[in-house]
């Protein structure tokens, strides 16, 4: 818990001095993929939070992992060597991406299908997203999960829609059981 707080106050600082530098676009694709290379790599993760690795040589492994990264990466892979804070990393760049893109009004639709979607599909779900929110930008994220039958789970922020086959068999069957 007090490791998210800090990675909150983290990116909330990050991002103040992007956006008052003109460099937060430029950022929030250093931090997505700083974020996505630490969920998706677990030697990269359990780096960040072994004890017995230094920070400057955690900090020197970031560095040369991401080289393209904007020096604001640099400047708080310094602030977090200092503070010994690098193990929430992760955190932090996950944090600042949804900051980010609050700040930007946009919205991340988490869309679950049987299959792939299909552009009818893509345009019933940016229609019924636009119903549940005030976005400016909706990104659609797919996921495929055959055992919904057909239809979609839509995920919004907090808000779920679910329109799938499986949750309507569902509602049918304890329709029948209580009668």
């Amino acid at each position: 818990m007090a490791g998210t707080r800090a990675a909150i106050r983290y990116a909330k600082a990050v991002l103040d001095l992007a956006q008052t530098q003109n460099t937060a676009p430029a950022v929030n694709k250093d931090m997505m993929l700083v974020a996505k290379s630490i969920s998706d790599n677990q030697d990269l993760n359990d780096m960040l939070q072994s004890a017995v690795i230094k920070s400057s040589d955690k900090k020197e492994a970031l560095l040369k992992a991401f080289p393209d990264a904007n020096a604001m990466f640099s400047g708080l892979m310094d602030v977090l060597v200092k503070n010994r804070r690098v193990n929430i990393l992760g955190d932090i760049a996950t944090k600042y991406v949804e900051l980010y893109e609050k700040s930007q009004n946009i919205e991340i639709a988490d869309v679950t299908t049987a299959v792939p979607l299909t552009d009818d599909l893509k345009n019933k779900v940016l229609t019924k997203v636009k119903e549940l929110t005030s976005a400016d930008k909706i990104e659609i994220n797919n996921t495929i999960d055959e055992s919904i039958l057909g239809g979609f789970i839509l995920r919004v922020g907090d808000i779920q829609y679910n329109a799938s086959i499986a949750n309507q068999l569902n509602k049918l069957k304890r329709e029948f059981i209580q009668n």
